[in-house]
């Protein structure tokens, strides 16, 4: 069977419906890192990198200290039914390896998202040079990771074609040689055969 790119798949997951779960399956471990990144921010812009149909988009913009939310997809039909579901807050369907927002934010998060690229430090570097003002912080989440041991046969279940197996410190040291500081990285629900979702964040200064 031909591999598919991801953006292939998560566009027919669009068609299937399976990205409706995508809010379910992953809401706990995303409202440890939203309370982590926007604890004692007023008033801050937020992006959602790989924002899928926009519903962490959506659930940071109804915070009273948020002043907007964006979201930016590879998908159009993610982006499409994302727009269909809000009309308030903007999405746009980007090339996240060479995009940049109009003006830089002060919080970007991303969800199941970066193990896509092959080279998931350029994707870190574009976040770091051109979607993060000088006090930002990117939180980012994963499940598919080394020290996730039931997520390696993943790439062979799914069909896709790009998904890049690394350690926790690989990611940490990534996120340090673009330039990040502060690195830290936790797990949220850890059960008996499932690591938890690896979470990482740093900020720009």
């Amino acid at each position: 069977m031909i591999k598919k790119h991801p953006i292939e798949i998560f566009s027919d997951w669009v068609i299937s419906g399976k990205d409706d779960g995508m809010e379910k399956n992953h809401m706990h471990s995303v409202k440890n890192m939203l309370d982590y990144a926007l604890k004692d921010l007023e008033d801050f812009t937020f992006i959602d990198a790989g924002c899928g149909t926009g519903w962490v988009v959506r659930m940071v913009s109804e915070m009273e200290s948020c002043f907007s939310a964006n979201g930016v997809d590879g998908s159009l039909k993610m982006i499409q039914k994302a727009r269909s579901l809000d009309s308030l807050n903007k999405y746009d369907c980007e090339n996240l390896l060479i995009w940049k927002p109009n003006s830089k934010k002060d919080v970007v998060h991303s969800m199941e998202v970066l193990y896509y690229f092959n080279n998931p430090i350029e994707v870190l570097q574009n976040i770091y040079n051109n979607w993060l003002n000088d006090n930002g912080r990117l939180i980012m989440g994963m499940d598919f990771y080394y020290e996730n041991t039931i997520s390696h046969n993943w790439p062979e279940k799914t069909n896709v074609s790009i998904m890049t197996l690394l350690k926790t410190k690989e990611w940490e040291k990534m996120l340090i040689e673009v330039g990040f500081k502060n690195v830290k990285s936790w797990t949220v629900g850890k059960t008996d055969n499932w690591n938890g979702t690896l979470v990482l964040s740093g900020t720009k200064n």
